[in-house]
């Protein structure tokens, strides 16, 4: 399993279905899926500062806190719940194409506008209108509207007045292309 070259930074983590196929069929497979990061996600390993479940991928800001992610935390959650998926749906193979994806955080500017990239992943695919309707994401939880306990949000929101600051910046998106090249070049 791949490691992350430097622990105690921040990561983009993701990965996709294999032939961009679905990852998710049911809806308990949503839940189960967060279950496991609860789980997987340790004060030892790493903290999710923003995450998102795409209907057939998954988006992940991290601050690793160990070189052994690989093994400790995404390892044991994607076998886990591939062994669950296919358990439940009398399926067989692999679920995700290969290993995970990810991409080191340099600067806060990235990691902000990473954050606002992950939440509005479910609008820019046109599965809701606003990122606020999408349960299966962090966003619920930095603007108020849940009080979840995945999410550490302490970090992004240190750079807003509040959550309602936060919910602006997101909805002020304009330029695809600007937070792209701030998040990936």
């Amino acid at each position: 399993m791949r490691q992350l070259p430097h622990p105690d930074q921040y990561y983009h983590i993701y990965n996709r279905g294999v032939a961009r196929e679905k990852i998710f069929f049911k809806t308990a497979h949503w839940s189960f899926f967060l279950r496991r990061m609860k789980k997987y996600f340790s004060p030892d390993t790493a903290d999710i500062l923003v995450y998102c479940l795409m209907p057939n991928h998954f988006h992940f800001l991290i601050h690793a806190k160990t070189k052994d992610f690989g093994n400790a935390v995404m390892m044991p959650l994607l076998v886990s719940y591939t062994r669950a998926v296919n358990r439940d749906i009398d399926r067989v193979g692999t679920l995700f194409q290969g290993q995970y994806q990810s991409k080191l955080i340099e600067t806060t500017e990235q990691l902000i506008h990473l954050s606002r990239y992950i939440h509005l992943n479910p609008v820019k695919a046109n599965l809701i209108q606003h990122p606020e309707n999408w349960k299966y994401s962090s966003y619920q939880d930095y603007i108020g509207l849940r009080n979840g306990t995945l999410p550490n949000k302490s970090l992004i929101l240190t750079e807003f007045k509040n959550g309602s600051d936060y919910a602006s910046y997101v909805n002020s998106f304009q330029d695809e292309n600007t937070i792209k090249s701030l998040v990936f070049d």
